[in-house]
């Protein structure tokens, strides 16, 4: 698929995120792991994981749109879920030359802080992408604070570090629920995390190399974004990763109205929220976003409104 974005507009992008200029369009960079994960790494810390289209918003719903996804991200510390954040993504890759799809992603619910249970469906979305040497890795730009910090080479079994003590991987095998199992036509790469190495692999999401189309995700978001099913609809979001120097230490998070801070893996409330006022401004002292008048004004009378008790 061709980029929906300009030249002009990719360096505009590049110049948000901050980019080095060696990786800049001008400089040629080779594309090549190295330029993947600086790219990766910068997406990830300048644009956060954030469902409040959903809520500060009069219409409760959000765009797919790559237009509306640039001119949103690029402005007032905004961002987007996943499937806004990784469709973005995937037209930055492939303006810059890389050979890179969308796939959609079964996940599995918490309980308990702990995903278990069946899969629940196609909620999720990836980018795979294709290097010149032929390796192809997984970069999830979207997925909230258990998300890798670094492309995920589709190996399987091959153990990476993220933040902390976490190691993640990826496993190619059949899941839960499948009538065919086993069968190697029907392996998925499961997405696995353990909070240190003497701790359990724990499954999170499944994807298959297929390629999925723009009009797939459509269809996904309505339900993800709209259905009272979703907790997307009912629990307001927020993950941006901290960055220093080259390198992802650590994450903010907003859950509804708690503010939390986890730095080497060890996670702490550094705000609980009581009202709306509160929060708003919790969303700008700590995220850097800001909610225009007519977005703050579209939560009222909707579920996750903070009112004052």
């Amino acid at each position: 698929m061709a980029s929906a974005y300009s030249p002009e507009q990719i360096d505009r992008y590049l110049d948000y995120v901050s980019l080095p200029s060696e990786y800049r369009r001008s400089a040629k960079p080779a594309l090549d792991l190295d330029f993947l994960s600086v790219l990766h790494t910068h997406q990830l810390s300048a644009i956060p994981y954030e469902n409040l289209s959903i809520h500060y918003n009069p219409e409760h719903k959000n765009s797919l749109d790559p237009q509306d996804l640039y001119n949103k991200f690029t402005k007032n510390g905004r961002g987007g879920y996943c499937m806004e954040n990784s469709i973005f993504f995937n037209h930055v890759l492939t303006a810059l030359g890389f050979n890179a799809y969308t796939a959609g992603a079964r996940i599995r619910l918490r309980v308990n802080n702990i995903p278990e249970g069946n899969y629940i469906g196609w909620m999720h979305i990836v980018n795979i992408v294709t290097l010149t040497d032929g390796s192809k890795y997984m970069l999830d730009v979207s997925f909230g604070g258990d998300g890798a910090i670094k492309p995920l080479p589709l190996i399987s079994g091959h153990v990476v570090p993220n933040i902390g003590k976490q190691e993640l991987r990826l496993f190619y095998d059949n899941i839960p629920g499948q009538t065919t199992a086993p069968s190697d036509s029907q392996k998925l790469w499961i997405y696995q995390y353990r909070n240190s190495p003497d701790k359990p692999w724990n499954s999170y999401y499944c994807f298959p190399e297929m390629e999925f189309l723009h009009q797939d995700f459509i269809a996904f978001n309505y339900y993800t974004s709209t259905h009272p099913g979703s907790f997307q609809t009912y629990q307001m979001l927020v993950v941006k990763f901290l960055k220093r120097e080259a390198e992802i230490y650590g994450k903010l998070m907003l859950v509804d109205g708690v503010v939390k801070r986890n730095t080497g893996g060890k996670t702490e409330v550094v705000k609980v929220c009581e009202t709306e006022d509160e929060r708003v401004e919790a969303l700008r002292e700590w995220f850097g976003i800001e909610l225009t008048e007519e977005q703050r004004q579209g939560i009222k009378g909707w579920r996750t409104e903070l009112k004052a008790k």
